[in-house]
């Protein structure tokens, strides 16, 4: 212990040493980007750039929406940018680094009736709801600080966001993130309310690529891994094979200069671990580790073209392929219990932004999707389930799924008077075919080995019938927003949605929206956010899915009770049921949830500003499984011609309060730190739309803590420059103890369901262990050649302003002297978990199992991987 804390201590002590040092390289240069709010090029743009003592320099964006200004003293600069139909925008102070810094300008549309644009104050930019105050933007420099593995860099990224956050590309949902390096910023984004959105939540991120360049550039990157460096997962009794060996190719360039670019990326990962097994079968205990290879391949290619001055289209094609092996297996299961899986996503995505008359900007988005997974096990044996103890036999898996998507997007943005209007329509639909072989030979499951050794088994079930299923979903949504600008410190927004889904025979899905943002004091400092709205959560093809396999004609599952055991026909005393099946609530509803919060802003001395905000969601309609032909206390059941009746119906409720207090302290040219912390408490009635309650006639009693209630989470991220140009990037994780739920590991009621609570305890009323994770990235970097102009590939300083606004932005860090030249390779060594802390992850809650109340699992302990990045 003692030395975990001293590593921690030099840790801290060498993050603050950093501090107080920046680049010494004075030249610099300046790349800005004009945009409309969609975020599509305004070509034709002024650009006028200033500073005291000096001559003004004025100049015209490209078709791209860019201009460069070259060989400037860093230091301070005004910069005022127009173009004929938007709000011109003054920027009063922009701090130039040295070296290549790049600024992004957002426009908003100008009002129909004005001839003279007025520059935003500091109370219009604090209530422009879509603006920059409503955002918090990760600039190139600090991504590059973030982990290089996609998967591990998605996760961060949504710890950074907090719970319920969801993930944009360029505006398209799904897929894989783009490399890192070809992530121009992240932005985090605070207008829950927006009318635009579905989903209910508080943050939404969303990840913008790098724009068109006026020259070729490319990237490769390698990182590598293996157990030599790696410690001992803390559940296993000794070090198992690990080992990551991960490549990342991009090259982007234009092929019609100032008109038409193309970017082209491949990444791919061959990789293994070990998973542990922790079981206790009649022989005796297994500690053991189990080997799971597998990779991945992800291609893209994105062509960007500007149609007109103030039209700008994007098409791009990705296709991700990934094979696993061995999954299945672990914690309790055995070996013999591995399948694998092979998964193919085909993305055609077109997106077309621009002004299209007067003060109009439109966005279309099209995107097609083709995905098919295969899924085999390496056994079709019975399975044998001992409660907690150990799982073994085949898993019984035979797979096949083709989904194919289409997805339509079109918003129009307009303004008049005092009004910013947005109104938008998102049309899906959705193709399934599968074929779905599971279980087909049956499974005994046992309360504890010592029943397991006199062969009796509590339940015998087997899926039986055609394994086909086919079906269409279709999804549509429009809204219309208006953000109204009551007075200069004022500002209103007003919303409506309406969703549909062919699925369900609920049509009246409107969902109102209401917003408020308020900057009360003459300073501007100080910023007032409120707002409540209605949102409606989409029904989901696997549980539509599931409803029309096992509906009792198509397949059934067979459940005999008493089963004997190796046969389960040949027990005195089986029983077997009726087939039973699973189907909808004939008045199922989309789920509703009800959405309130306030919060407070303030801009704070040194550089340090601060958040607060309190949310309370109340759900109603939520789905849940509820077995209505469950035995009555008579022991008879409702529908004696009948199995289990598992209905899918909306009667499940969700509570869930939730304070937020974000405290970022940015130095730019120095330094950034930026810190989330989160309480709060999440309260609902099922685990799953499919998962049954211990009383079905009793559903009230299912109120309890959600699987995912960590009433404290905190997460804090520090980004700074040490001496020579080595960068440290740091990041701190803490989730409370997690609920879970604690079963008597028998079927004490007779509906052949065996999760049975004690008697006086509730759903999830048990709790496992606290989480921590420390992870870091050291990286130094050194260049070489003739000294380029355009160097946004080397990862320049961004900053995003917009109309006035001086932007809000994560911090600011300054470009490396070695990033103006030709070609740079960088090195990193990166470490997850560095005080490889002990972190159980599953704890066994059913009563019969040796392991009651103990962990059988753990997140892995520290894991070290070292790269290089080579730029030109």
């Amino acid at each position: 212990m003692r030395k975990t804390s001293h590593a921690f201590i030099g840790l801290l002590l060498l993050m603050a040493a950093g501090i107080s040092i920046s680049a010494q390289d004075r030249s610099a240069s300046l790349r800005v980007r004009v945009v409309d709010p969609t975020g599509a090029a305004i070509p034709g743009a002024e650009i006028k750039l200033s500073s005291p003592g000096s001559r003004p320099q004025t100049q015209r964006s490209n078709s791209l929406g860019e201009a460069q200004f070259n060989r400037m003293a860093a230091g301070a600069y005004q910069l005022v940018v127009s173009a004929k139909g938007f709000t011109t925008s003054t920027i009063g102070e922009v701090i130039v680094q040295s070296g290549q810094n790049q600024y992004e300008a957002i426009l908003d549309l100008g009002q129909v009736e004005e001839e003279i644009q007025v520059e935003l104050d500091k109370h219009e930019a604090n209530t422009d709801p879509r603006g920059n105050a409503f955002t918090s933007v990760l600039t190139a420099e600090q991504i590059a600080q973030l982990p290089d593995d996609p998967d591990e860099l998605e996760n961060v990224i949504r710890s950074m966001a907090g719970p319920g956050a969801t993930l944009r590309v360029n505006g398209f949902r799904g897929g894989k993130l783009p490399p890192k390096n070809q992530i121009r910023e992240i932005r985090f984004r605070m207008n829950p309310y927006a009318a635009e959105n579905h989903d209910a939540g508080f943050i939404s991120v969303d990840i913008l690529t790098k724009p068109g360049i006026e020259n070729w550039h490319g990237t490769f990157n390698g990182g590598f891994r293996d157990e030599s460096l790696n410690a001992r997962n803390p559940i296993a009794e000794r070090r198992g094979p690990e080992q990551t060996r991960r490549f990342a190719f991009d090259l982007g360039g234009p092929i019609w200069r100032n008109r038409t670019s193309l970017f082209m990326s491949a990444d791919g990962a061959n990789e293994y671990d070990s998973k542990t097994i922790f079981a206790a079968t009649p022989d005796g205990r297994i500690n053991d580790l189990i080997f799971r290879p597998w990779r991945r391949l992800n291609l893209s290619a994105r062509l960007e073209h500007a149609l007109t001055k103030t039209h700008t289209s994007r098409v791009e094609f990705q296709r991700n392929t990934t094979r696993r092996d061995n999954l299945g297996v672990g914690d309790f299961d055995l070996p013999e219990r591995a399948y694998s899986t092979d998964t193919t996503e085909n993305l055609f995505r077109l997106a077309d932004s621009g002004v299209v008359m007067g003060n109009l900007v439109n966005e279309f988005r099209f995107q097609a999707r083709w995905f098919s997974s295969n899924i085999d096990s390496i056994s079709d044996s019975p399975t044998l389930i001992v409660q907690n103890a150990f799982n073994s036999g085949g898993a019984q898996l035979e797979n096949r799924r083709r989904i194919s998507e289409i997805e339509f997007a079109e918003n129009l943005d307009f303004a008049f008077g005092k009004h910013l209007m947005r109104a938008g329509v998102l049309f899906e639909i959705q193709r399934n075919r599968s074929l779905d072989l599971r279980n087909i030979n049956g499974t005994f499951t046992f309360a504890n080995i010592a029943d397991f050794i006199a062969g009796r088994p509590i339940t015998f079930t087997q899926r039986i019938g055609d394994p086909n299923v086919s079906f269409t979903q279709y999804q549509l949504g429009s809204y219309l927003q208006d953000d109204f600008r009551v007075r200069t410190n004022l500002t209103l927004s007003f919303g409506i949605r309406h969703e549909w889904q062919n699925t369900l025979g609920d049509r009246n899905n409107f969902a109102p929206r209401l917003g408020l943002a308020w900057s009360p004091f003459k300073n501007g400092k100080t910023t007032l956010r409120a707002g409540a709205g209605v949102f409606y959560d989409w029904y989901a093809a696997e549980i539509y899915d599931q409803t029309l396999r096992v509906n009792g004609l198509r397949q059934r599952d067979l459940v005999v009770r008493q089963p004997g055991y190796p046969d389960p026909n040949t027990g005195g005393d089986s029983v077997t049921l009726p087939p039973s099946r699973i189907r909808s609530a004939a008045d199922l509803r989309q789920p509703t949830i009800y959405q309130t919060s306030f919060g407070l802003e303030r801009q704070l001395p040194l550089g340090l500003s601060a958040r607060f905000n309190y949310s309370y969601q109340r759900g109603v309609h939520l789905l849940r499984g509820r077995n209505i032909n469950a035995p009555l206390p008579d022991g008879t059941r409702p529908d004696p011609l009948l199995g289990n009746v598992t209905q899918i119906e909306s009667s499940a409720n969700q509570f869930t309060h939730m304070f937020i207090a974000n405290l970022n302290w940015a130095k730019p040219g120095r330094f950034f730190v930026g810190a989330n912390y989160l309480i709060g408490k999440n309260t609902n009635e099922a685990d799953s739309p499919t998962s049954l309650p211990a009383e079905n006639f009793n559903l009230r009693a299912e109120r309890g803590p959600s699987l995912t209630d960590a009433r404290h989470r905190f997460f804090a991220f520090s980004n700074v420059t040490l001496w020579g140009g080595v960068r440290l990037g740091t990041s701190l994780q803490y989730n409370s103890a997690t609920p879970y739920n604690v079963t008597t590991g028998f079927d004490d009621n007779g509906d052949t369901i065996i999760n049975d609570r004690p008697a006086g305890l509730g759903r999830n009323s048990a709790r496992g262990a606290a989480r921590f994770d420390m992870s870091s990235r050291v990286s130094w970097g050194f260049g070489w050649g003739k000294p380029r102009e355009a160097a946004a590939a080397a990862g320049p300083q961004i900053r995003v302003v917009r109309a006035g606004d001086g932007g809000d932005i994560l911090g600011g860090m300054p470009s490396m002297s070695a990033a103006n030249k030709r070609y740079r390779m960088e090195f990193y060594v990166q470490a997850f978990n560095v005080l490889n802390k002990n972190n159980p992850l599953t704890f066994s809650g059913v009563r019969t199992s040796p392991f009651f109340g103990t962990a059988i699992a753990s997140l892995p302990g520290r894991r070290m991987e070292t790269g290089l990045r080579l730029s030109f």
